[in-house]
């Protein structure tokens, strides 16, 4: 069995760095055309910024994934937002936030520094989805195991909506757009039972209800009728995840409260990690591979439920996991119960069989 068929995980995610220069701008360089592009500032506390090529890149499609404000609730066109996507990267205008119209508090105010973390589907290209009992429109990219669903709820208990990935998703992410609602994320300790769930928005510790996204297979996800996720006539958009070996994993571990913390295989060398504590509440962390690029003792990151900057936390990305050296509650209290994902800069060992090398 191969370790992976993802050799240049580039080609399907990416972090980038850059500081803030004012008036409109352009990232390039990336290695593939992004579909969903996720943005936030370093220095200064704006909100996460989450837009993408189904929903298409202007002010009104701007979401914040610590907030659970519908499309045109962020003030985007105040602080300024993403307009397009490139063949290798993506487009951003000002905002009106100051005189001189220099003040793209989001994406590109001046000396502020900014990350964002993109992944590919199919280049913007939706397709009509009939797979399931609500017609969708999806774009996805099969061989990393992402897509972009969106669709319109009809308020019926056990709708089913078609993902487009050809397998059952890990991870579904449902958020509604045309009204305030919440980010909601399935808990994956239990693969069978969609009806865990949390939020990206919150610190709250895991609930259950058939409510909101009940279950999945590999061609639809079934909805109850939360309006989180159902409301008649509401629209939304949901990020479907399958994990993909050397590219993608999720998993899960116990804390131990020791400096020496659990060691998480992902057969990779990581380039983005998120975890939550799902016992208790506590924050979602986020850390990359850019921002802090050397086990040093400490690694950048952000909570991915607040518009903070970034702090520092003392996590190892090793060429095939993750080392916790931390021990807050966050990310590894005695006896916490944590879920995890994460995605690749190298997969450990590539498709013909040469391992990673160092940095």
């Amino acid at each position: 069995m191969a370790y992976t068929t993802i050799d240049d995980p580039t080609q399907y995610f990416d972090t980038t760095l850059w500081t803030g220069s004012g008036g409109a701008r352009t990232i390039s360089g990336l290695n593939h055309k992004p579909d969903l592009i996720w943005t936030k500032t370093r220095s200064v506390g704006y909100n996460h910024m989450w837009s993408d090529s189904s929903r298409g890149f202007n002010a009104n499609s701007e979401l914040g994934s610590n907030s659970t404000a519908a499309e045109g609730g962020l003030s985007a066109e105040t602080y300024g937002y993403k307009s397009g996507h490139t063949a290798d990267g993506w487009t951003m205008v000002d905002g009106t936030d100051s005189v001189d119209n220099q003040e793209d508090g989001n994406t590109n105010q001046p000396s502020v520094t900014y990350v964002g973390w993109t992944w590919a589907a199919n280049g913007g290209t939706t397709s009509s989805n009939t797979d399931g009992s609500i017609t969708s429109a999806v774009q996805a990219s099969t061989t990393s195991g992402f897509s972009i669903v969106t669709y319109t709820g009809n308020g019926s208990d056990n709708a089913t909506v078609g993902h487009g990935l050809g397998e059952k998703p890990k991870v579904i992410i449902p958020k509604r757009r045309d009204s305030t609602g919440n980010w909601l994320i399935n808990n994956w300790v239990s693969e069978q039972d969609y009806a865990q769930k949390l939020k990206w928005n919150d610190t709250e510790a895991q609930t259950s209800s058939d409510s909101f996204v009940k279950d999945a297979g590999s061609s639809t996800f079934t909805l109850g009728t939360d309006a989180d996720v159902n409301a008649s006539s509401g629209t939304y958009v949901a990020y479907c995840f399958a994990e993909k070996q050397g590219f993608s994993k999720f998993g899960q571990y116990t804390g131990n409260g020791s400096t020496n913390g659990p060691f998480l295989y992902t057969g990779f060398t990581p380039n983005f990690f998120f975890v939550k504590r799902w016992d208790g509440t506590a924050s979602w962390h986020l850390y990359d591979g850019e921002r802090e690029k050397f086990n040093d003792g400490s690694r950048l990151a952000f909570k991915i439920n607040t518009s903070e900057t970034e702090f520092s936390k003392n996590v190892d990305f090793l060429s095939n996991g993750i080392k916790f050296r931390d021990t807050t509650s966050d990310a590894n209290t005695a006896g916490g119960a944590y879920i995890w994902g994460a995605f690749a800069r190298h997969p450990f060992v590539s498709s013909k069989g040469v391992p990673v090398t160092a940095v």
